[in-house]
Formats: C-alpha cells, sequence, structure tokens
C-alpha cells in the first residue's frame, strides 16, 4: 500500500516514469506478468497472446486490480481519482484539473512508456525476423525520400528500453528524415532477457555465425535486401548494453558495417559471463582489451560517454577506443559546451592519410544517458552535445570501400 500510494501522489504530479519504475518494482518484481494468464493486447499484431515476448502488456484483471488500488489510496488520502471519475478527459465540476484525469494504468506498461515518434512524412512500422540463430521483433524507419541506394543504420536500445522509447530519445528518425537513411530498431525479447537488456556479455552472443550477433546480423542483411540498401554504407549503434552488443557485432561483422557507434557501453568482448560484466560495468575493465586480428583491418568507431556514468565506468570508453587502434592514430583535440552547458572534449584520431577514423566525445557531468537526446524517451540528457549528430556525421564519412587502418 506504501508504493501506490507513493505512485499515486508521483503520478498526480506529473512524474509517471517513476510511479511507472515504483509500480513495476512492486509487482512485477514477484510477479511475471508476461506468462500468467490471458494478456490484454496493447500493441499490434500477437502482442496480446500468452507468452508472447512484447512488452507493453498486463495480466488481464491486474489493470482492474490497479486501477481500484490506486482509487481507494487516493480517496482514503484526499487526492483525485486516478482513474479519472469524470470520465476521459473530463474534469468533474467545481473541481480543480488533475495529473490523474484519464488515468489508464496500461499506460505505464507500454513498450517503451511513449507513443511512436513522428519523423516528417516516413513510415514508422513494425516487423519481425527470424534466423537459425533466433527471432527477434523491429521497427523500421523508412524518410519520405531517399536516394537509389539509402544507407542503413542499425540501432540497438539499451536495458529497458523498446525501439519506440529508443527512437524517441535519440532523435534518430528526424535525422534520416533529414539525410535520407534508413533506420531499423531490433528489439530484445523478455524471453531473452527480463530486462530487455542485449545479452552483450554472454559469448554465444558475441561471435560470428551464432547468438544475438547472428540475428543482428541477419536482420541487417534481410532490410538491405527488401529496401536495396547501399551495402557500402551500413552502420551499428547503440546505448549501455546496446552499445556493447554493437562494438561485439562489428568486430565479428567487419564485412558488414562500414562504421560503429558506442554511447555510454563498453568494448567487445570485455565480459564472459554476468559476474564479469557487472565488475567490469562498475570498475572498468580488468584485462586486456580484445583486439582483432593483425590481418583484419579497424571499424571505423565513435565513442560517447559521460564522465559522471555511474552505471558504467568512463574507463569502458577508453577501452573502445584502445580496441578501435587509436594508439597507432594521431588525436586532434578541441573542447565545447553543449546547448544545455555540457562540457565535452572531442578528440579526432587521424591515420596517416589524414582520414578521422576513430573520433571521442568525453562529456562532462553527463551520467547514463543519451547526450543531447530527447526527453520524450528514457535515459537522454538534452543538455550535452547532440551526439545522433555527431553520430551520422561520422557514420556519413566512412564506406566499406574505403580504406582502413
Amino acid at each position: 500500500m506504501d508504493d501506490l500510494f507513493e505512485a499515486t501522489k508521483l503520478t498526480g504530479a506529473g512524474r509517471l516514469q517513476e510511479a511507472a519504475d515504483l509500480i513495476q518494482r512492486g509487482l512485477f518484481g514477484r510477479h511475471d506478468a508476461e506468462t500468467s494468464g490471458q494478456m490484454v493486447q496493447v500493441g499490434g499484431g500477437d502482442a496480446g497472446k500468452p507468452g508472447h515476448p512484447k512488452a507493453g502488456s498486463m495480466t488481464e484483471g491486474l489493470q482492474d486490480h490497479l486501477r481500484e488500488a490506486l482509487d481507494q489510496v487516493a480517496r482514503k488520502f484526499g487526492l483525485s481519482s486516478p482513474s479519472g471519475q469524470a470520465g476521459q478527459g473530463v474534469v468533474a465540476p467545481g473541481s480543480a484539473p488533475s495529473g490523474f484525469s484519464g488515468f489508464d494504468p496500461t499506460n505505464l506498461f507500454r513498450d517503451g512508456k511513449v507513443p511512436a515518434p513522428p519523423a516528417g512524412e516516413g513510415t514508422f512500422t513494425e516487423h519481425a525476423f527470424a534466423n537459425d540463430a533466433g527471432a527477434r521483433d523491429y521497427k523500421l524507419y523508412v524518410p519520405s525520400r531517399t536516394v537509389a541506394e539509402p544507407p542503413l543504420l542499425v540501432m540497438l536500445h539499451g536495458c529497458t528500453q523498446s525501439p519506440d522509447d529508443f527512437a524517441a530519445g535519440t532523435g534518430m528518425n528526424r535525422l534520416a528524415e533529414t539525410e535520407g537513411f534508413l533506420v531499423v530498431y531490433p528489439a530484445q525479447s523478455m524471453r531473452a532477457h527480463g530486462q530487455r537488456c542485449w545479452n552483450w556479455y554472454q559469448p554465444g552472443d558475441q561471435e560470428r555465425g551464432s547468438g544475438e550477433a547472428e540475428i543482428i546480423a541477419g536482420l541487417t542483411r534481410a532490410v538491405m535486401s527488401q529496401y536495396k540498401v547501399d551495402a557500402r554504407r551500413v552502420y551499428i549503434a547503440g546505448l549501455s548494453a546496446g552499445g556493447a552488443a554493437a562494438a561485439n557485432i562489428a568486430l565479428a561483422y567487419p564485412d558488414l558495417y562500414a562504421a560503429v557507434g558506442v554511447h555510454s557501453g563498453l568494448a567487445a568482448g570485455c565480459a564472459g559471463d554476468i559476474s564479469s560484466a557487472l565488475t567490469t560495468m562498475r570498475l572498468g575493465p580488468s584485462g586486456s582489451v580484445v583486439v582483432p586480428p593483425a590481418e583484419t583491418a579497424r571499424v571505423p568507431t565513435i565513442m560517447v560517454h559521460g564522465e559522471s556514468d555511474g552505471t558504467v565506468h568512463p574507463r569502458n570508453g577508453d577501452q573502445v577506443l584502445i580496441q578501435a587502434g587509436v594508439e597507432a592514430l594521431q588525436p586532434s583535440v578541441s573542447d565545447g559546451t553543449g546547448p544545455g552547458g555540457l562540457a565535452y572534449i572531442r578528440t579526432r584520431y587521424a591515420d596517416a592519410s589524414d582520414r578521422v577514423v576513430v573520433e571521442s566525445w568525453v562529456v562532462r557531468g553527463l551520467g547514463h544517458s543519451w547526450s543531447g537526446g530527447d526527453p520524450a524517451g528514457s535515459y537522454t540528457d538534452p543538455r550535452g552535445p547532440d551526439a545522433s549528430r555527431a553520430m551520422v556525421d561520422f557514420f556519413m564519412a566512412h564506406r566499406l570501400d574505403r580504406p582502413r587502418h
């Protein structure tokens, strides 16, 4: 009851994300709402079927129970009814508007907790992919205008996020609409990980030809084939667990991805189980970084990390750069301030021909958040430099048919 009362107050104050987190900890920390009973569908397709891995569903009866419980707490403490007794969007006569008006508990459990973001006149559609390694759903943004053979960017979300949430927070669809590239957002299944994290620390998901690495590579190839993507201009990026997974996949498939972006993530192969993963996240890597074989060229890399990241230690960003081969490159350092006041240090690493093949953005005061992101999505901080813009600019300067260092 204490959690429900606190969630009621948070919802009334408009702090829906905090209320959702509190209720999910209280309910789903001990109860698997995804596999018990008939599901109430809140998404498209098969999302309402029992056992479907898509997030955003509540057991039948739990929705009514939650609404009733919040109503009871509200009445007991003299708060406005969370369920909106005056009806959807209607304020009862003589009462002040409330953050509870028209409250629907399912909104707290929608996939990513945010609606699909608008982005020009392009399309943002749901799809499914499967190969011998496994299956994942994904969303694809196709801009209203593209070139004959458009580039493709694969975006891997962080833990607890979804394609809609990640697209909203990064604003990548808006850039895609402007620049004419496609964006695919694979969705992690709750069956594969309870918090929708990519399994970047599992050896079977790190290597070429197996697990999640092969699923994402296969999904990438499928989109490339269907939309006649320029095979020379395919890129992959991610945040946190998604950033670590992107690093793994780029290392495993250097012939598929022309460049990789790692935001608040970790170097490929830096952990081999959950214990080493947690240690590396908190303290930084303890061993030497995995490097490609001498005969294998490095994948151009852009790394963004916050100096105040308390979830993934900033030392992991340093290891991403070492893995990218910065020790053999010439650095050029500049600094600046993001639109919201966060200072940053930008380092561009050039090869012998003066081509920038690695780029680093270290943002002072940034925690575990997408720098320059939109608050419409989770894990974002609009005060920092625009990481999405920086990544797109870096990616578009690289193609598979150009020499690597």
